[in-house]
């Protein structure tokens, strides 16, 4: 039996109303009663039946070729990043995802993160952030100060008030974070975990809730932002993302600064400081405690 997949259906109405018959070369005269296009118009742009269109978007895209995903896609006007959104949804991962806390950060990635002079962190399934050097603490918060069950990129970027102040284009981050979370309910749909982590942040941010709302989607695997340091100034960064672990969820995101600039020197700064005290309890930097040492060698989180 064909499962029925609300996000499809939401994504799907979504992109339709957005279009309007003079975006598409139909007449614009006459009355409408809906937003945007009607179902027998889209399926006539994509050339497929009224009754094929219907089915995929009530959800049900088990029995749907690639073929009229990608006649669908051409007739809604999707972008790049939202026509493989579409295939996520349509084709998603059956499988539950294992739970990022239940395998160790194994301590070579450790090794290799701890080696960068650049500020990275390891994110994992549903945007938790499993592990981190020295300069990502620095430049952005202390993330060892923040509970490991809130440690999640949505959280802190929608629930701690020092992320308004930290990202220079605090939207921009918004709409990113929500976009990255978008795209892991597509393609893990029966990640309760992340189905309940998405339901907790709208229940504590109207801005998350607004922009979820939004359907939007981004392909976000480099990009520039900025963070305000308190004694650096504003820090002109770019990252990117690489892959270190077998976890097709996880990913290393790598900070740089065009070289010669006044943020490459920043970090070079940063990156030669002195690390705080390691002694449980030792005042790091800000006054705040120092990470703690950890226990076997190996993380989880």
């Amino acid at each position: 039996m064909a499962l029925h997949n609300p996000e499809l259906r939401n994504f799907l109405l979504s992109r339709r109303a957005r279009l309007g018959p003079g975006d598409v070369g139909l007449p614009t005269s006459g009355s409408r009663r809906v937003d945007g296009l009607r179902r027998e118009e889209v399926a006539a742009l994509a050339d497929v039946s009224v009754d094929h269109y219907i089915r995929l978007e009530r959800g049900r895209a088990s029995q749907v070729s690639d073929t009229v995903l990608d006649a669908v896609a051409r007739a809604l006007r999707l972008t790049p990043a939202e026509h493989r959104h579409l295939y996520r949804l349509a084709r998603p991962d059956a499988l539950t995802p294992r739970d990022p806390a239940e395998t160790p950060v194994r301590s070579g990635v450790r090794q290799a993160l701890q080696a960068m002079t650049a500020p990275a962190y390891l994110v994992g399934a549903r945007g938790l952030i499993r592990e981190w050097n020295r300069p990502a603490s620095e430049v952005f918060v202390d993330f060892a100060r923040i509970p490991p069950e809130r440690r999640h990129v949505g959280w802190i970027v929608f629930t701690d008030p020092r992320a308004r102040e930290l990202y220079a284009d605090w939207e921009t981050k918004a709409h990113e974070t929500t976009a990255y979370l978008r795209t892991e309910v597509a393609q893990y749909p029966h990640d309760a975990e992340l189905a309940a982590h998405v339901a907790e942040l709208a229940r504590a941010s109207a801005d998350f809730r607004a922009l979820w709302s939004r359907h939007a989607v981004l392909g976000i695997s480099h990009g520039t932002t900025a963070i305000r340091h308190p004694s650096a100034g504003v820090l002109e960064l770019s990252f990117e993302t690489m892959r270190l672990t077998d976890d097709p969820r996880e990913v290393v995101v790598v900070y740089s600064a065009a070289a010669g600039s006044p943020s490459a020197a920043a970090l070079a700064r940063i990156a030669a400081r002195e690390p705080p005290d390691s002694a449980p309890g030792a005042p790091g930097r800000n006054g705040l405690p120092a990470r703690e040492p950890r226990e076997g060698g190996e993380r989880s989180s």
